[in-house]
């Protein structure tokens, strides 16, 4: 456990894309489970799911580095 917090506190910004693109994916697979996607198309919709979160990511991290400009 303590090595998790170390990671977290090391990396925040990696540990916030992997729990929001762990719960993006999973919203994207309950939501999607019926449309009849085929095996490339999932992974297609994952793989840009799991690129969208770090853009959210990194997009919020903008606000972060002008606080700490000033």
């Amino acid at each position: 456990m303590s090595g998790l917090k170390q990671f977290i506190l090391q990396h925040p910004r990696l540990a916030a894309w992997l729990v929001l693109a762990v719960g993006m994916v999973v919203i994207l697979i309950w939501s999607a489970r019926d449309v009849g996607l085929l095996p490339a198309q999932w992974i297609a919709l994952i793989v840009a799911t799991i690129g969208l979160a770090g853009l959210c990511v990194w997009i919020i991290s903008w606000e972060d580095e002008e606080q700490e400009d000033e």
